[in-house]
């Protein structure tokens, strides 16, 4: 029996790879000479280093950056296993996490610490980058990634802008001929699965700006400077953002990315999924299985499960999703390509126990998918 386990991480309980080596040890409890591959997953947002540096025997670096304050800090970001390709998660140096509820403020925030990262990826050689985008802390539009990378940002004095949201009302010239060479280059691929415009009631400052520490009148003052903000950038460097799906993720760092470094936009799955090369691992296996924290009806919206699902479903491959629990209609997701799901939870327990209990019960869930499977066989 050839099994692909490709799972997402049990975010705050266990890593993707975590969860397919408990799997694998407990299906194996059942077919012992079972081929197995472990594949761990991410879907463009937390885990996502980690899942692809793994899956792809690569291997982790850090940088010194700044925080989203301009504090110094020491951020991790991937190169997977072909040498060139980076792998960035923007929360890594801009995160939210990073700053404390009573400091957060994204009119000061800034991404600069991100385009620090891209720097430290392309001094390594790389000339392929993924970058997830989302947990910022940020509302920038990417001005302070794209200024870590050269670009000249100026008032009318000619003196430089101030950082984070803020400091886009005084910008009257972006100069880009200082930027980094190497961006010419390189391929930047950005895992984005929102499609939240630059501006407007549902744009980057009044969906995003609150959790991040955003008054009502902040929101106002944000929103008018990244309009603001994208004129400048259509005047002076050729680009039109505003209305693009996706580039108010991330405080508009997806805008940002797009004008000054070229990047595309993609499902955050769909970008895992080809860089592990899925489909060629999946196309020839007897079984998948798959899973994540919880599979509910945001699963469906570009989630891990779904994303393997749709790929086991051109081969015919039958697919179980295990979680930590499961709710909402169930024929959703059957209609989206699982095939079976496996509740982890053997009985009722709390929730904190069942955390610090996640890998053990995973791998008995694996245990009891080959049980079930194996009475499958015995009956057919």
């Amino acid at each position: 029996m050839k099994v692909v386990i490709a799972p997402d991480s049990f975010k705050g309980s266990a890593t993707a790879l975590e969860v397919a080596e408990a799997l694998a040890i407990g299906f194996r409890q059942v077919f012992s000479e079972a081929r197995i591959e472990l594949v761990p997953m991410a879907d463009g947002g937390e885990g996502t280093v980690e899942a692809l540096v793994s899956a792809t025997g690569g291997q982790t670096r850090s940088a010194s950056v700044q925080n989203p304050l301009g504090d110094e800090i020491t951020a991790e970001y991937g190169i997977l296993g072909d040498g060139v390709t980076a792998v960035i998660e923007m929360s890594a140096a801009s995160g939210l996490t990073l700053v404390t509820e009573e400091l957060r403020n994204p009119m000061v925030a800034t991404t600069y610490g991100t385009g620090q990262l891209i720097q430290s990826a392309l001094d390594h050689g790389c000339r392929r980058l993924l970058i997830g985008l989302g947990g910022s802390a940020t509302n920038d539009g990417g001005a302070g990634a794209a200024i870590a990378l050269g670009a000249n940002f100026k008032t009318a004095d000619g003196k430089p802008i101030e950082t984070g949201g803020q400091g886009l009302a005084d910008l009257a010239e972006i100069d880009i001929t200082e930027m980094d060479p190497r961006i010419n280059e390189t391929e930047v691929v950005v895992a984005c699965d929102v499609d939240n415009p630059l501006t407007g009631p549902h744009g980057a400052a009044h969906v995003y700006g609150p959790q991040k520490g955003a008054t009502p009148e902040m929101v106002q003052i944000l929103d008018q400077n990244l309009e603001h903000y994208a004129s400048v950038i259509e005047r002076d460097v050729g680009k039109v953002v505003t209305e693009i799906p996706g580039v108010g993720a991330a405080g508009g760092l997806g805008a940002g990315l797009i004008a000054f470094i070229n990047a595309k936009l993609k499902s955050g799955v769909d970008m895992v999924t080809e860089t592990v090369e899925l489909v060629k691992r999946i196309k020839e296996v007897d079984l998948v299985i798959t899973g994540e924290g919880k599979l509910d009806a945001q699963t469906i919206y570009g989630k891990t499960p779904i994303g393997v699902a749709k790929i086991a479903r051109q081969f015919g491959v039958p697919v179980i999703a295990i979680a930590g629990g499961i709710e909402g209609n169930p024929a959703e997701l059957y209609q989206a390509g699982i095939t079976a799901m496996v509740d982890i939870i053997p009985h009722p327990m709390q929730l904190d126990q069942a955390m610090q209990e996640a890998v053990p019960l995973i791998s008995q869930a694996g245990e009891r998918i080959a049980r079930l499977i194996s009475i499958g066989i015995g009956l057919s």
